[in-house]
């Protein structure tokens, strides 16, 4: 078996190998090279080797346009190669990683089937470096021949740079000299006559010769581009110059007529005199410079705008109340304080013709409608309706505009809408004026104040434009979720009229008569002939959705709407005329619904517990306040994410409590011996506020004394230590909340009365409201009997597994 004289070892080969014949490449000893396999016998010699032990031999061809060569078209020394990876790929190819083992020749070439087997024959010499080491001659031809390499991989860009460093820790002698073979740029017959050398000093000499002759030959080619180049740098610097003043001749014609255009549009846009004056100066100055000069394009800009804007446009008033009445209640259910303001607005401007009013500022939890009635305004006005959302807005720039100074600058967003309106007049709705922001950039609350005055707006200057804007026709509206975020100052020039959520009966009215005819339309179902059951919009109000607005109904109604089209669709259901979708299909269409029955009173005790009212930007919502007693040394424990407020208000409510220790039957040092713990659920919900007070007193109260608290009751207002009942804002929300919970008494702070006037009829009719002013009289009415007459038997413990407290003592 013949050996292959490699420089790690000795390595058998078989004496009969397949053959590959290789087109345009000669591969040698140690090189690693993928290529592509498709001729058919290459494919069964590459097969036979796959199936025998890895081995092929690799000839280069000498015509490389023959498809099957013959032996004779065949060089007779070649490397013997090992299959490292083979890859099937689509139409019959593969993919081959080789690696180069060492140099045979092929005594006899024989073609076995669709491949070419050889004899194989190991060259006298093996790998040709002497055991005794190499000789200084040799040794001085590799130094060379390693330095040569690096200037030609430096030199030719079609190799990698990192290719000359391959060769860094390569220090034997053959294994570098046929890596440099395998990389060079040469044709076949001279890199077969590198393979075929038969020593190591000759391989080296071959080497050297070759990379010299390939250096001066780059060399004068770089010399002839660099040379091509320059001469090819000053025709083509040549040619651009001409063109480019080709290209400025006709231009100047071109902006001449821009120009011209521009100065017509000046003269014939209605413009008031300082405006106008401004627009001249600004056309005689675009006149003077050159067409591509950068303050050409700023100018042309600025003139733009100028022009853009409706200086003296106005569209015309449609003024009629009733029909304004009309376009109200098309487009909205409910709201009835806030159409009479607008409708009284309207019909002051009709009679004075122009108003010079306050701005309207809609306040109301998200989903009421503040934006669409902006609309609806708008529509029943005639007059164009132009939003502008402030929601994050941080740049005092982004309302008065940035100076021209600055790159890219341009009006701010209120000269922005007046632009797109094309009228001096809109409607103009500033939403979300509760979430502005400030920063070191300035503060746009700020300069909301001079828009939004209506002794200023008549003279308003963006910082852009620096010309006066009359904004004084324009209907301006705002929209927040609560007047927490607004700056006082702008408060202070806004009518703030409050929107609270709706019940459950205007819910389902908005429901049937424009939410379930839009999404049915929407999604291809003829509304009237689908319609909803009023058990199902019951089911889809009280038991999918809990919210003061109503984007959460419109998105269930969606989603039945949507199941019911691909029902349809599919083939699986087919209405008939005045199908009725019934409570069942709203199940089984939307599944279990989120929420459950409003069930309170249902626990196994009240006591301890109390129903309390809050005001969310969502609306109102009941609050449950928790207090348990155990034993302790007198701690107070406060949970639920409770802010410094309502902390406050709980050691009121304490202090209340040991005050009037005697009088609710309690020891006079009863606080000494527990620990009370009070909490409000929902604890990752950050809460504050003075309301809960009297609600954390009755709980305290109730725990201390075991009597439990009536659950169809409950209360908001702010405790003193006196126990006097202080008045309290959110009445309104805070009522629709208890309502639509199944609270039917309601007790609130004698001093927040007024406001009961302001409630829907619905709530007002359907719930008892107790006011009251001390905590004496709360506790009459929160407490299912009265502390006094029920209060701990001698020898019981105050509140469930509470501690012993001795003898009450009864006044």
């Amino acid at each position: 078996m013949p050996l292959l004289q490699r420089t790690d070892g000795p390595f058998p080969v078989p004496s009969e190998l397949p053959v590959v014949p290789l087109r345009d490449l000669v591969f040698f000893p140690y090189m690693v090279l993928p290529l592509l396999i498709g001729r058919e016998g290459s494919l069964a010699a590459l097969n036979e080797a796959e199936q025998g032990e890895g081995l092929l031999l690799l000839l280069a061809q000498r015509d490389a346009a023959t498809d099957d060569p013959t032996p004779e078209e065949l060089y007779r020394l070649g490397t013997v190669v090992r299959l490292l990876q083979i890859t099937r790929l689509p139409e019959g190819v593969a993919r081959v990683v080789f690696e180069g083992l060492g140099r045979a020749a092929a005594d006899t070439l024989a073609r076995q089937g669709a491949s070419l087997r050889a004899q194989v024959r190991v060259p006298e010499g093996g790998e040709r470096e002497s055991p005794e080491g190499v000789d200084p001659e040799t040794e001085a031809l590799a130094r060379t021949v390693r330095k040569l390499f690096e200037d030609y991989v430096e030199r030719n860009p079609r190799l990698p740079r990192e290719l000359a460093s391959t060769l860094v820790g390569v220090q034997d002698r053959v294994r570098m000299a046929h890596l440099v073979s395998g990389h060079l740029l040469l044709n076949v017959p001279e890199k077969q006559e590198l393979l075929e050398a038969p020593s190591l000093h000759r391989h080296l000499e071959l080497l050297r010769e070759i990379l010299a002759r390939e250096l001066e030959i780059l060399r004068i080619e770089a010399k002839l581009d660099e040379e091509i180049q320059q001469q090819m740098d000053s025709d083509r610097r040549q040619f651009y110059l001409q063109e480019q003043l080709k290209a400025i001749h006709r231009e100047l014609g071109a902006v001449e007529t821009e120009w011209d255009e521009l100065e017509k549009s000046v003269a014939s846009t209605p413009l008031p005199p300082r405006v106008r004056e401004r627009a001249e100066r600004e056309m005689a100055r675009l006149r003077r410079l050159n067409p591509v000069a950068p303050e050409a394009a700023v100018i042309r800009t600025y003139l733009d705008w100028i022009l853009g804007l409706p200086w003296m446009a106005r569209s015309q008033d449609n003024l009629d109340v009733g029909h304004a009445a009309r376009i109200l209640d098309e487009a909205h259910y409910g709201l009835e304080e806030v159409k009479a303001r607008i409708l009284e607005h309207i019909a002051v401007l009709s009679l004075v013709g122009n108003l010079q009013g306050p701005i309207l500022c809609l306040v109301g939890p998200p989903g009421v409608g503040k934006t669409s009635l902006g609309r609806s305004i708008a529509k029943a006005l005639g007059r164009d309706f132009i939003r502008a959302s402030l929601g994050g807005v941080r740049d005092e720039a982004e309302i008065r505009g940035h100076r021209r100074t600055y790159v890219g600058a341009l009006p701010g967003r209120i000269l922005q809408g007046m632009r797109r309106s094309g009228t001096r007049n809109p409607v103009f709705l500033l939403d979300e004026v509760d979430k502005l922001a400030r920063d070191f950039h300035g503060d746009p609350g700020a300069a909301l104040l001079e828009v939004l005055d209506p002794e200023q707006n008549r003279t308003f200057v963006d910082h852009y434009l620096e010309l006066e804007f009359d904004l004084s026709d324009v209907f301006f509206l705002a929209t927040a979720n609560t007047l927490a975020g607004i700056p006082e100052p702008l408060r202070d020039r806004m009518e703030v009229l409050r929107i609270p959520g709706y019940l459950p009966t205007e819910k389902k009215g908005i429901a049937r008569r424009f939410l379930w005819p839009k999404e049915a339309g929407r999604h291809g179902l003829d509304p009237s002939a689908v319609r909803l059951a009023e058990e199902s919009l019951d089911l889809l109000v009280s038991r999918y959705t809990r919210e003061a607005g109503v984007r959460e109904l419109e998105r269930s109604l969606g989603s039945v709407a949507r199941k019911l089209a691909r029902s349809l669709a599919e083939g699986k259901w087919s209405p008939a005329s005045g199908e009725v979708v019934e409570p069942a299909t709203i199940r089984h269409l939307l599944g279990p619904p989120p929420f459950g029955e409003e069930a309170r009173g249902g626990e196994p005790t009240r006591v301890g517990i109390a129903n309390g009212l809050a005001w969310t930007a969502a609306g109102g919502q009941i609050l449950d306040v928790e207090v348990a007693v155990v034993p302790g040394s007198g701690n107070l424990r406060l949970t639920g994410a409770l802010g410094e407020v309502m902390k406050e208000s709980a050691w009121a409510a304490l202090t209340y409590a040991r005050s009037r220790a005697r009088s609710l039957g309690l020891p006079p040092h009863f606080h000494q011996d527990v620990d009370i713990h009070i909490h409000i659920p929902e604890g990752a919900t950050p809460k504050d506020g003075p309301s809960a007070g009297i609600t954390m007193a009755v709980a305290l109260v109730s725990a201390l004394t075991s009597i439990p608290t009536r659950p169809e009751v409950a209360m908001t207002g702010e405790i003193t230590l006196r126990g006097r009942v202080l008045g309290v804002g959110g009445i309104r929300e805070k009522a629709v909340a208890a309502f639509q919970g199944g609270i039917r008494e309601m007790l609130l702070p004698a001093a927040s009365v007024a406001e009961l006037e302001r409630l829907p009829p619905e709530v007002r009719d359907g719930m008892l409201f107790v006011p009251v002013r001390t905590m004496d009289e709360v506790l009459e009415r929160a407490l299912s009997r009265p502390p006094a007459l029920g209060g701990l038997e001698a020898g019981e413990a105050p509140g469930r597994g509470g501690v012993d407290l001795g003898s009450p003592v009864v006044p």
